[in-house]
């Protein structure tokens, strides 16, 4: 299995960095760098998975695509 998209952008209005995982609805995490925000929505992402897998909702399959590989084809 492919593993989800994360996207990462600074955020001016928090002043720090946003990641958030498109096919995960609602997941995301906030950091001072970066790194810290992906190192952030990696833990929310394991959280996620594992409430669905315990509440018995569906787990999403990795779908979303950055148009920029969508243009190149990958």
């Amino acid at each position: 299995m492919k593993d989800y998209h994360i996207n990462i952008f600074y955020s001016e209005e928090d002043e720090g960095y946003i990641a958030d995982i498109p096919d995960l609805e609602a997941c995301s995490a906030f950091g001072e760098t970066a790194e810290e925000a992906l190192r952030e929505v990696e833990i929310a992402k394991a959280a996620w998975l594992e409430t669905a897998k315990s509440a018995g909702k569906p787990i999403p399959e990795p779908r979303y695509r950055p148009a920029i590989y969508q243009a190149a084809g990958t």
